[in-house]
């Protein structure tokens, strides 16, 4: 196992429609990797309540998992880079803003903040879009993503072409072998791929 006692950091942002996916490929990283996940929330993850369930809900559900207290601050974002905390972060589910943000190095949110200490270091940082607007204006900061080094592609694809045809969303379950790839500075092929 790979990723065996390795810190994995993981920020949440606010694709909730995603949550599930996300939190059973936590799971998988605690149960089955025997990783170490120390969860990062955006500030919409932890204080906006959804059809799909409530933020209360779900930081007590990552909680439990990881056996970690999420960071939900930009002061304890902060320190993850510098203190050299993590040995990976994935962020999982991205929106088209924190992407839009990110490659704009904009850190207005905890998620951005460790993301951007973490790309400092020179660490890997793993991307699982999720995105209304993939092919519409955020096109291009996929593109400058894709193209920039250190961040890595959870491979992803269009959901609904024929009611959503900009969006597109990461295949949450190939979570852990792009992570593993990303290790090894490789990006898991191919990045885009159709619905399963």
């Amino acid at each position: 196992m790979k990723l065996e006692g390795l810190h994995i950091g993981v920020g949440l942002t606010g694709s909730f429609c995603t949550f599930d996916k996300v939190i059973t490929e936590i799971e998988k990283l605690v149960n089955e990797e025997k990783a170490i996940v120390h969860p990062i929330l955006s500030d919409a993850t932890q204080t906006i309540d959804t059809r799909f369930g409530t933020a209360e809900d779900y930081i007590a559900r990552i909680t439990k998992i990881t056996g970690n207290k999420p960071v939900t601050t930009i002061e304890g974002a902060e320190p993850l880079g510098p203190n050299n905390v993590l040995d990976i972060l994935l962020i999982a589910p991205c929106t088209g803003n924190t992407a839009a943000k990110l490659v704009n190095a904009i850190t207005d949110t905890p998620v951005l903040m460790a993301a951007k200490g973490h790309l400092r270091g020179g660490k890997p940082l793993v991307i699982a879009l999720s995105s209304n607007d993939a092919l519409g204006f955020n096109f291009k900061n996929i593109g400058q993503l894709l193209n920039s080094k250190n961040i890595y592609f959870v491979p992803f694809g269009q959901d609904n072409y024929k009611l959503k045809p900009n969006s597109m969303i990461a295949h949450m379950n190939q979570i852990i072998p792009t992570l593993e790839q990303a290790l090894d500075r490789k990006q898991i092929q191919p990045v885009i791929q159709s619905p399963h």
